[in-house]
């Protein structure tokens, strides 16, 4: 049985005059994009150029949305109230779909971004606020969670249509979750490491902690951060190394 992955990065995430990362060569190696909408990262500039590139490159869009906190690129942790959640993530869903359609695209997919995502991988009931937002934009839309966290939980209490997300570049926990970015490992520079450590994964149907432990769970995609150093060599040889495993990439189509 052939079994089929998809690759995504996050991206758009440059602001004003300011790059970050090398989003063109991404999107001629990736599957997938989740793209910023201006509240930890990116503007509308940003938005409309990536858009365009993903189009252009027949790479699947997705909102990105994070917390408002574009001094700290959205990874320090705030406590917002679930109702306040739901229409954060609903504003910038409804920019990326306005943004998307502008460029002649539309938006398949909704991935939380950095603390807000890890907040809601510990938390079903504030990863379900998230979510009804974004479902509100688009009640058609693929929820993309960490997976076997309590995201995974929130969408499948949900029953909408999601899709499950491992890490290429980041180590894991033994709850799934990934490890604090603060400790040393918990990000993988290594290309070629970040490449075999996807097949293996994939093949076992399971992340693989720092412990060597094994959880079993769906993988519909593998995500690498745009923001880091190595993103496109980490890209490259992660669709090499999947490739080469016989393993086929192509956009994810959602499950319930």
């Amino acid at each position: 049985m052939t079994i089929t992955v998809d690759l995504n990065a996050d991206m758009g995430e440059s602001f004003g005059p300011w790059p970050m990362g090398d989003d063109a060569a991404l999107l001629r190696t990736i599957t997938s994009a989740n793209i910023a909408c201006g509240a930890h990262a990116g503007d509308w500039d940003v938005m409309a150029r990536t858009m365009a590139l993903a189009v252009e490159n027949g790479v699947g869009i997705g909102a990105h949305p994070g917390l408002p906190d574009l001094q700290g690129f959205g990874r320090r942790r705030m406590q917002m109230p679930h109702d306040s959640l739901r229409n954060l993530v609903a504003w910038q869903v409804g920019a990326a779909q306005a943004m998307a359609r502008q460029a002649g695209g539309a938006v398949r997919h909704v991935k939380l971004h950095g603390a807000l995502a890890n907040m809601c991988s510990e938390d079903a009931e504030m990863a379900r606020a998230c979510y009804e937002g974004a479902l509100a934009a688009d009640p058609d839309v693929i929820v993309m969670v960490l997976a076997a966290t309590a995201q995974q939980t929130a969408v499948e209490a949900l029953g909408c249509r999601w899709a499950a997300e491992i890490f290429a570049d980041r180590a894991y926990n033994d709850d799934a979750t990934l490890v604090d970015r603060r400790l040393p490992g918990a990000v993988i520079h290594d290309p070629d490491r970040a490449g075999a450590r996807m097949v293996e994964m994939v093949k076992a149907g399971a992340i693989i902690t720092e412990s060597g432990a094994h959880i079993s769970t769906p993988i519909d995609t593998i995500c690498l951060h745009g923001d880091t150093a190595e993103a496109v060599g980490i890209a490259r040889a992660t669709r090499a190394a999947l490739e080469d495993a016989g393993i086929t990439l192509a956009q994810f189509p959602g499950r319930r």
